[in-house]
């Protein structure tokens, strides 16, 4: 036990530098509250620029990865896992492999079209999933939620923290633990930290990891600075 605890908090509010699954291997089973992350959709993605990301062009790593989110996951908590729409049958077959229900599934509607083809696809999406019974949340979010573009300066797939941080709030309390075993520029990591959360992001490219770390730094030098600046001195009576 103090040997599974040492390793968690080594994990707690870092970016990991590595594969998820080997990561996630050294985590204890039933240790994070909330699982929120965007893999990659298995589509060997290519942005104007030309920047990619690792291991989107098969699926050799997803059902495992499933399963290692699955167990470190706790009982009776949920998680949202964005996914390509083309690849749906092989991610439905990795979570249902690794014991997830669906209970719910998000449409995040964008104002610009990222590709067109039959049509001008202007939405991202991702299932809600379920291991065991959850409580249902007191105000359920809604299922079509709005998100701005993030500019995709820091990834090239990067979502906007604007439209994960309500799901952070919806789905955990303060200082609960957040955990995206795919966390590209940190999004994920900088909703929790807005909202109060720890979290853990595990990152398998370098560069990334740079970045997100130099990222959340910004945030909580923000949040540092609004904190004293909301500072009121009161002076003492004499």
């Amino acid at each position: 036990m103090q040997a599974q605890t040492t390793v968690q908090n080594r994990f707690i509010n870092s970016i990991m530098q590595g594969d998820c699954i080997q990561v996630m291997r050294q985590m204890p089973a039933n240790s994070a509250d909330f699982i929120l992350t965007d893999p990659p959709y298995l589509v060997n993605y290519r942005d104007r620029s030309g920047r990619g990301i690792q291991n989107d062009v098969n699926a050799d790593w997803l059902k495992p990865a499933m399963r290692e989110a699955y167990r470190v996951l706790k009982m009776n908590r949920v998680a949202v896992m964005f996914y390509g729409w083309t690849k749906v049958d092989s991610f439905f077959a990795a979570w249902k492999d690794a014991g997830f229900q669906p209970v719910g599934h998000i449409v995040f509607r964008k104002t610009y079209n990222s590709k067109s083809r039959f049509l001008s696809y202007q939405h991202e999406q991702a299932f809600l999933l379920a291991k065991g019974k959850p409580p249902l949340p007191k105000q359920p979010l809604a299922d079509v939620m709005d998100m701005p573009y993030s500019g995709n300066k820091l990834h090239p797939t990067q979502k906007p923290v604007e439209s994960l941080a309500p799901l952070v709030r919806s789905f955990t309390l303060q200082g609960e633990l957040v955990l995206d075993p795919f966390a590209g520029s940190g999004s994920s990591c900088a909703a929790a930290i807005l909202a109060g959360r720890r979290y853990i992001g595990i990152e398998l490219d370098a560069e990334y990891v740079h970045q997100a770390w130099a990222r959340l730094e910004r945030v909580e030098e923000r949040i540092a600075a609004k904190k004293r600046s909301s500072q009121v001195l009161i002076p003492t009576l004499r």
